[in-house]
């Protein structure tokens, strides 16, 4: 997990189906709907089917071999 790249966000938290939008992980929101209900995203090791979940700084999203890690915005 240590591969994964860091993406920035604003607020406090943010919802999964937003993060991987944000990551560049997904082309679309129906795109995160499908990957999540399919089981395809993990939050932190684990297998999220909410696309509403709210992830907050640390937290890791893998998807296809890809890692993400959310982080603070500068």
């Amino acid at each position: 997990m240590s591969d994964a790249y860091e993406v920035p966000i604003r607020d406090e938290s943010i919802r999964l189906g937003q993060f991987l939008k944000l990551a560049n992980l997904i082309e679309s929101g129906a795109e995160a709907k499908e990957v999540i209900a399919d089981g395809l995203v993990s939050v932190n090791g684990e297998a999220e089917f909410r696309r509403g979940r709210q992830l907050h700084v640390g937290d890791i999203v893998e998807i296809a071999g890809a890692s993400a890690r959310v982080t603070r915005e500068a």
